[in-house]
């Protein structure tokens, strides 16, 4: 038996896992501090009434023999895959069809494995810094080369996000095969405007590349302009697959429920991707639970709106919080606006890591060092506005007691 030693290549602990450890090991040797995390992109309200009552109707319904429901089928429930398409799509003036919307447990699983439908002799080219999944199911996939001298993957293009681009990366001068883009950005919490994302959509429709756009955030969006869906600019459903998450949008995060846009349209080499999705999803997936389903139906009710929309107001206060507070503690700061997620500047003579260490020991706060998310993360650091408002608060003031000149 002989084992796929690409996963020989890559870290022999996921980024979140590591923060976790260190969080436990301090917590064990300091059992009185009182640890705020604001690491992991974890929601903490609990989900929408209306979402809970929806579950327990469904769990009612499989109590009985005359409702009950056994597989589901494997690309989702009509009525599901009819509001998402109605509420995401139709009501925005985006014309997506039913069979082009892919039910799943979640948009990381769907990172993962769109991978599954593409060849491992692609190219990719990954936003740096940039949410680990991207880079580790290439590394595991095969695509990644070698790593060199400067921790670089020698078969990986990357694209610099830093503060000199306003971190939203340049086009790159070597033609990738596949183009990962995240917009609300995680981490760095940043957006692309309109005439941004059509320079990408552009670029992939001349050089026949296939650009994967995560759209997990869109909720957080609440300046003008700033497009939800990849859809909104044209031409996009010739060269462009969306994973979309249901976890930030109502707190599914322990729920996974998430979906994938496959247009039919999208064809390379004559041949579409939408039939290979979804062949591969029926014969690697068995839907997602009936149950759950209802749950993310009830999202789109107008009861279920409006519930969520106090919750993501709940969490954009927070980001408001720890933006606002961390400049009047005179660090440099990103994102916050348009996302749960604050990027910021590391004092100067600090790594990423260090600076997580010095702000567990001196504040008892946990964040995220940037370098996880990638070379030229380093310096930044990531912190989230999915805690309480109170604990945000406490946070954010014992950050200032330490930091503020």
């Amino acid at each position: 038996m002989k084992i796929n030693d690409n996963f020989l290549k890559i870290e022999s602990s996921y980024l979140f896992s590591t923060v976790a450890k260190k969080q436990r090991a301090y917590q064990a040797a300091h059992p009185e501090a009182d640890v705020i995390r604001l690491s992991i992109g974890d929601v903490t309200r609990p989900l929408a009434p209306a979402v809970i009552d929806a579950m327990h109707k469904a769990v009612d319904e499989m109590a009985c023999e005359a409702t009950f429901r056994g597989y589901p089928p494997e690309y989702g429930y009509d009525f599901i895959l009819e509001a998402i398409q109605k509420n995401d799509y139709t009501d925005r003036g985006i014309d997506i069809a039913k069979d082009e919307i892919f039910l799943s447990d979640g948009a990381k699983s769907d990172c993962g494995n769109i991978g599954d439908i593409f060849s491992v002799d692609n190219k990719v080219a990954i936003c740096d810094p940039v949410y680990p999944v991207y880079i580790d199911t290439n590394i595991m996939a095969g695509r990644s080369g070698d790593k060199d001298e400067n921790g670089l993957w020698s078969n990986i293009i990357y694209m610099p996000c830093t503060a000199e681009n306003n971190f939203t990366p340049d086009l790159p001068s070597e033609v990738p095969d596949v183009i990962y883009l995240c917009f609300p950005n995680n981490p760095t919490g940043m957006v692309a405007t309109k005439e941004q994302l059509k320079k990408w959509v552009d670029y992939a429709l001349e050089h026949k590349s296939l650009i994967l756009f995560d759209s997990a955030y869109e909720s957080f969006v609440v300046e003008e302009g700033i497009p939800k869906s990849i859809y909104e600019i044209e031409g996009a459903k010739k060269c462009a697959i969306e994973l979309r998450s249901f976890s930030k949008t109502a707190g599914f995060t322990g729920m996974r429920c998430g979906y994938t846009v496959v247009p039919k349209e999208l064809e390379f080499e004559g041949t579409s991707l939408n039939p290979l999705w979804a062949r591969r999803q029926a014969t690697k997936f068995n839907g997602v639970s009936y149950i759950t389903q209802r749950a993310a139906e009830a999202i789109y009710s107008e009861e279920g709106k409006k519930q969520i929309k106090e919750t993501l107001a709940y969490y954009q206060n927070n980001a408001k919080i720890i933006f606002e507070g961390l400049k009047d503690a005179g660090f440099e700061c990103y994102g916050g606006v348009n996302s749960p997620y604050v990027w910021l500047r590391v004092p100067q003579g600090y790594t990423s890591w260090e600076f997580f260490d010095e702000l567990l020991e001196k504040c008892q706060v946990v964040g995220t060092p940037g370098s996880g998310f990638g070379p030229a993360g380093e310096g930044y650091f990531r912190l989230t506005a999915f805690g309480s408002t109170e604990k945000t608060i406490e946070a954010i003031e014992r950050i200032k007691s330490v930091y503020k000149k």
